[in-house]
């Protein structure tokens, strides 16, 4: 019976890990889509908003058998919150890619960790393991080494806003974490209707091209939302220090896509403290698993 339980908590815990791992690759991708739209942040905003406002329902009235209207009703005033988190961490993103480097902001992110477990031991109560604590060390020691070679790379309001996007993405996983009935892909729709309508004051629409439209509909539509819904899922399995430990995995891939795609080359401290901050992720992982076992 003890095997059985230890079994299924242990299936559980590596199919977490599974989907916040897909869901940092997906969003790692954003600073691509983001860079490629050619417009303002409030546009690029907009347009990410507009477009998960769309593909998030579409997605709950097929994967959801509530439906949406009671899914919504069920979910409650979490919901609400987590909408308006969601809001304040996509925004924060957007518009610090647009004001300082793809390094710089996912550097920045990549402290979510740390303030994800300081949440949940203030408001959840939870216990951070040892294995959270050292591995929260190790990253720390990597993002020293990156930023140690990345400064002046970007401009301090890159900085606060992607600051801004860390503390509202990490008080949506711990408020996840605690409201497990809450609809993931009702929580992701809202945050874009929040973001499309708070966004539409400042956009012009109008001057879009058609690229433009094309390039933020593969990101609106699919890689942003997807990606922020399989975190937010990921918190039904692991804890919300967890997810956001295994999202860290952004912090390495958007500087590689920020060479690839538009010859941003980071310095070798960076490269450095990337595979530093790798690493970490993978043996904490496994040791996770491991202790569960």
């Amino acid at each position: 019976m003890n095997n059985s339980l230890t079994m299924r908590r242990n299936s559980t815990r590596i199919t977490g890990f599974t989907i916040a791992l897909l869901g940092a690759f997906l969003m790692s991708l954003d600073p691509i889509f983001i860079r490629f739209a050619g417009v303002s942040g409030f546009d690029t905003a907009f347009l990410f908003g507009l477009f998960s406002a769309i593909s998030m329902p579409i997605i709950l009235k097929c994967s959801d058998e509530r439906g949406i209207k009671k899914a919504v009703i069920t979910s409650g005033w979490p919901l609400l919150l987590s909408g308006v988190l969601m809001l304040g961490s996509a925004s924060g993103l957007v518009f610090s890619i647009k004001t300082t480097s793809i390094a710089n902001t996912f550097i920045i992110l990549s402290a979510t960790p740390a303030v994800a477990a300081i949440f949940s031991w203030l408001i959840l109560r939870e216990k951070t393991s040892r294995s959270t604590l050292v591995a929260i060390a190790f990253v720390v020691v990597g993002i020293t080494i990156v930023v140690s070679g990345s400064f002046g790379s970007g401009n301090w309001v890159g900085d606060v806003l992607a600051l801004f996007s860390v503390i509202c993405l990490s008080l949506m996983f711990t408020l996840l974490r605690k409201y497990q009935e809450v609809s993931r892909l009702a929580s992701v729709g809202f945050g874009g209707l929040l973001l499309a309508i708070v966004m539409f004051f400042f956009a012009t629409p109008s001057s879009y091209t058609t690229e433009t439209w094309i390039i933020m509909g593969a990101m609106g539509l699919f890689t942003a939302p997807v990606g922020r819904v399989l975190s937010m899922v990921a918190t039904r399995h692991i804890t919300a220090p967890e997810v956001s430990m295994t999202l860290m995995l952004e912090t390495v891939l958007a500087p590689i896509w920020a060479f690839i795609f538009f010859h941003e080359t980071p310095p070798v401290t960076s490269v450095m403290g990337g595979v530093i901050i790798l690493i970490s992720i993978l043996i904490y992982t496994l040791i996770s698993i491991k202790n569960d076992q």
